[in-house]
């Protein structure tokens, strides 16, 4: 399968999905450590891929949504951004809702 029908197949099979540095239990940077931790927060299950592990999702992740950084959050199938917009949204109560709303739909 190529790499975007990958990257692709994660997005839209998981109701929230991170592609991250490391693990959320193992994280390799501050920023997906941080982005993992608020989505933990939320109380709901989430779906992780580790771009570290994957060479080539860590090439062609940026294309896939034109965002150039690591994390990238993913909520229902729409790129919600990055750590900073996951952790403003976790702060004003957006993403904990957003999340509820992803795995209710998924229901």
């Amino acid at each position: 399968m190529d790499v975007m029908d990958r990257i692709r197949q994660q997005v839209e099979e998981n109701p929230v999905v991170i592609f991250m540095k490391g693990t959320p239990q193992f994280p390799m940077c501050g920023f997906s450590s941080r982005a993992a931790e608020a989505l933990k927060r939320c109380e709901h299950e989430f779906a992780y891929v580790n771009v570290l592990a994957d060479p080539e999702v860590f090439q062609n992740l940026p294309r896939f949504a034109d965002w150039p950084t690591f994390p990238q959050i993913y909520i229902d199938g729409e790129l919600v951004g990055g750590c900073d917009i996951t952790l403003e949204m976790f702060e004003n109560g957006e993403l904990k809702k957003a999340v509820e709303e992803a795995h209710a739909k998924q229901s």
